[in-house]
């Protein structure tokens, strides 16, 4: 089995726990930077509000049972699903898709393979 990694995201008081493939949790973490970079420039009414990613770590031992450790796949899967949602007109989203989208298919790859 393949070594995976943890991205925390924080929104407000909230924390999210993301499990990655190690090899690819850095690439999580730089979409999210870019994503809240250029969230600011959308004009869209309906605008997800977006977690910031604030560390990483190899292992992760949560202590609350309500806390979760959602799977990386499940995660930019949602996020293209609120991303793809927008209705913009005045910003190129759709480079903001397709790098999400790029992440995903590379996701949707690993996981095929390392649970085939």
């Amino acid at each position: 089995m393949s070594t995976m990694r943890y991205v925390i995201l924080q929104q407000g008081e909230q924390l999210e726990f993301v499990e990655m493939p190690a090899d690819y949790a850095y690439q999580l973490s730089a979409l999210n930077l870019r994503l809240n970079k250029e969230i600011a420039k959308l004009t869209a009414s309906q605008v997800p509000a977006l977690p910031r990613a604030v560390a990483e770590c190899d292992r992760l031992d949560l202590l609350q049972e309500s806390l979760q450790i959602k799977s990386g796949l499940a995660y930019i899967n949602e996020l293209e699903a609120s991303f793809a949602a927008i209705q913009e007109e005045n910003y190129p989203l759709v480079s903001l898709l397709t790098e999400i989208r790029a992440l995903q298919a590379q996701l949707e790859q690993w996981y095929e393979e390392e649970y085939a």
